[in-house]
């Protein structure tokens, strides 16, 4: 049986795909390799995502795709999507197993009874009876290194279905956070990125913790070249947090923010916890005090009772920030959460034009961030070549790409910015 294969796919965020490298981790302990297509594999697993109805669509046709492509194989379903239906899951022809955002450390143990048995095995219980972070195994592969800190969320905003399907915030104690970090920097991991659903929650259900906390235990455990922060809320950017930012050169310059509106009715609406003058006085001060700092952000057009007066605020306010990127998604009504309930939903076609016009400010906002680059030298680590091309990431998050057949993965590599390139910018190595 241990000659099985394995084959992963992952749909959704950065999480996701961490703990989908967890779970392989798993799989190789227990002497199952992984497959290099899904044709050669035994088992199949597919990691589900759930926050827009187009994500449980695409969760949905994905496990029917791998259903029909390896029949044979013992097809696992777990994550979000499992959690949040998986009644539907378990009805989909060919599923074996489905586990939702807990008991993932014993995919190994489900999935075996099922090669034994071949009867479906449903896993899915209260997130809410959730009581610990989930330790899992984490076997990091590329140039930058996740690092998972925390889970779940307590925030309930009005058109979030995350809280439902995570759970609530649990944190990783410390010293399990201490014990990874070593082991990343034992393995020469140069940049390490905190991860969760989050992160900027975490302690919360600790004693006397914070997020500061995690990142000195991180800084002193691992001391990397580089620590990026994972999405934070504006209204977590404490003092402490700002000052740690701006005074150790090893955190990236780099923090996303997530906006959602820039209507102050629109945010009240959302449940949100802070007015677009709370985030603006918090964007300038970091423009003030952070050298070279981008901010990206994300943002939902179309929310229910969206006037067109709101929308034309949202689209001054973002064009007032200093964004570097921002992530633009129409509304999309989730069962269960507040906003799927409130009147005034806004028609597709409306949400989609909003959607387009909120595009065209994002993409001049980033095209003049990148601009400013241009002529000077930066810093990246190389993270992936194709077509003797190398790109990887600035410290503020600008992708970089440079022309050189010999720059080995994991190089600290400076070059010379000449000019704007795909969805980045491009230059000379050496510079």
């Amino acid at each position: 049986m241990k000659a099985c294969k394995v084959f992963f796919q992952t749909l959704g965020c950065k999480v996701n795909q961490y703990e989908s490298e967890a779970m392989a981790e798993l799989f190789a302990a227990a002497g199952y390799p992984l497959a290099a297509d899904i044709s050669e594999a035994s088992i199949v697993v597919v990691n589900t995502c759930t926050v827009t109805a187009v994500s449980s669509q695409k969760s949905r046709q994905m496990i029917r795709r791998a259903a029909g492509a390896n029949p044979n194989a013992v097809l696992a379903v777990v994550g979000c999507y499992a959690q949040s239906e998986p009644e539907v899951v378990a009805a989909i022809d060919g599923v074996d197993v489905i586990i939702g955002t807990k008991d993932r450390t014993r995919i190994v143990e489900l999935v075996e009874a099922a090669l034994q048995r071949r009867e479906q095995i449903l896993q899915v219980g209260n997130v809410e009876e959730i009581g610990a972070f989930e330790e899992l195994p984490h076997a990091p592969h590329r140039t930058r290194a996740f690092l998972k800190i925390e889970d779940g969320c307590n925030n309930f905003c009005a058109y979030c279905i995350i809280p439902y399907v995570r759970g609530r915030v649990r944190s990783r104690p410390l010293e399990s956070i201490r014990t990874e970090s070593l082991a990343l920097a034992a393995a020469g991991y140069k940049e390490l990125v905190l991860t969760g659903i989050h992160i900027g929650a975490y302690g919360r259900d600790l004693k006397n913790v914070t997020l500061v906390d995690a990142i000195k235990t991180v800084l002193d455990a691992a001391n990397p070249l580089r620590l990026r922060l994972g999405s934070l809320e504006s209204a977590e950017l404490t003092d402490e947090l700002i000052d740690l930012l701006k005074g150790d050169g090893r955190i990236c310059n780099h923090v996303h923010l997530p906006l959602q509106a820039g209507s102050d009715a629109i945010l009240k609406a959302m449940r949100r916890p802070y007015t677009t003058k709370n985030f603006s006085e918090l964007t300038a001060r970091l423009i003030r005090e952070v050298p070279d700092v981008s901010i990206g952000t994300d943002l939902i057009v179309g929310f229910p009772g969206e006037t067109e007066a709101h929308f034309a605020e949202t689209l001054e306010f973002i064009k007032s920030q200093p964004f570097s990127k921002i992530h633009v998604f129409p509304y999309s009504a989730r069962a269960g959460t507040l906003a799927a309930t409130l009147p005034n939903q806004i028609p597709p076609q409306i949400k989609k034009l909003r959607a387009g016009l909120a595009l065209e400010v994002a993409q001049a906002k980033a095209q003049l961030f990148s601009e400013r680059l241009i002529g000077k030298t930066v810093e990246i680590i190389a993270e992936t070549a194709a077509g003797g091309l190398v790109d990887g990431l600035t410290k503020n998050y600008v992708r970089v790409c440079v022309p050189d057949k010999n720059i080995r993965l994991g190089a600290v590599v400076k070059v010379k910015v000449e000019k704007i390139f795909k969805d980045g910018v491009f230059g000379a190595a050496g510079g």
